[in-house]
């Protein structure tokens, strides 16, 4: 991976009648990286995304997309970017292989293009029937074909699984998957599934009312769950008493003790400090924050993704 990055904002803002959408947001994104951006409907995503690609003004703020301008050279870094933004457009009474041909002729590249994308997205064998009797999971791929099309090196896809079944998840998680490796693609997808991007995205971004809170790789992020142990006694005040003694931190909360950052040989010790003065421990048990719980706590949010 190269060191410039291929998205980079600075203080990225967008108002409405006075109330920031998007707030003061710096994303960067690697060459190579898939990346989520991740966030509750209506924090700001498509707002971003939509100013990336210059189909909405920045109220302030700067974007630099392949270490150019974008006001300067929207048209050069475009022609490098695909994009699928809301919901895919296409004209229902031509097929798919027509609607292709339209996107061919705007975007100017060789017939052998539009049969690769095809292939990619799985719509050779339906490319001769109309677009308006696509499956929505078949209109998606469409989207995504067009967005393929002039193989760029920067990919846009706004909520790419939206309202679709499992089954077409699970299709259009692999085909995003296999992007970066196959194409040297970048992709930049944004989406309200925690779990979607947990299983996807190599970095993320959590963003909520329009401020992004955290940007990292996802394995930073996974490394913030907290891992906590719970003890629960015959008689929780005076475990307290004895372990506070012997330099353990013990807070006592739904019948429990609970230790923050405790080690394995800490609960040993604690354990037999217990049982050694006639203390029953009646349940150890370990808990771990789950990404959504980190997201709620990000976000403070009381809801789920």
């Amino acid at each position: 991976m190269h060191e410039t990055p291929i998205v980079e904002t600075h203080q990225l803002s967008k108002c409405y009648g006075g109330t920031h959408r998007v707030n003061q947001i710096n994303l960067n994104v690697r060459e190579g990286e898939i990346y989520g951006f991740l966030g509750p409907n209506g924090a700001g995503k498509t707002t971003t995304l939509k100013m990336l690609l210059g189909l909405i003004k920045p109220s302030e703020g700067s974007i630099a997309m392949f270490g150019k301008s974008l006001n300067s050279h929207r048209p050069a870094i475009l022609k490098q970017t695909g994009s699928l933004i809301e919901s895919p457009s296409y004209y229902g009474h031509l097929t798919g292989l027509e609607n292709m041909k339209v996107m061919q002729r705007l975007r100017n590249v060789p017939d052998k293009n539009i049969h690769e994308a095809l292939k990619i997205v799985r719509l050779e064998n339906a490319k001769n029937k109309k677009a308006e009797q696509y499956s929505l999971g078949m209109k998606q791929r469409l989207g995504i074909a067009m967005a393929l099309l002039a193989f760029p090196k920067l990919l846009i896809l706004d909520e790419p699984t939206n309202g679709l079944d499992p089954s077409g998840i699970g299709e259009i998680r692999e085909l995003i998957k296999s992007l970066p490796e196959r194409y040297g693609m970048t992709i930049l997808l944004s989406s309200h599934l925690l779990s979607e991007i947990e299983q996807i995205a190599t970095s993320v971004g959590i963003i909520s009312d329009g401020k992004l809170l955290y940007q990292g790789s996802m394995a930073s992020l996974q490394a913030r769950n907290k891992r906590a142990i719970s003890i629960r006694t015959g008689d929780n005040s005076r475990a307290e008493r004895l372990l506070l003694t012997q330099g353990y931190r013990p807070v006592q909360s739904g019948g429990r003790l609970k230790f923050d950052h405790l080690q394995d040989a800490d609960v040993a010790s604690a354990n037999k400090l217990l049982v050694d003065h006639n203390i029953a421990v009646t349940r150890i048990e370990e808990h771990k924050q789950s990404l959504e719980d980190i997201f709620l706590e990000l976000t403070g949010k009381e809801r789920s993704l």
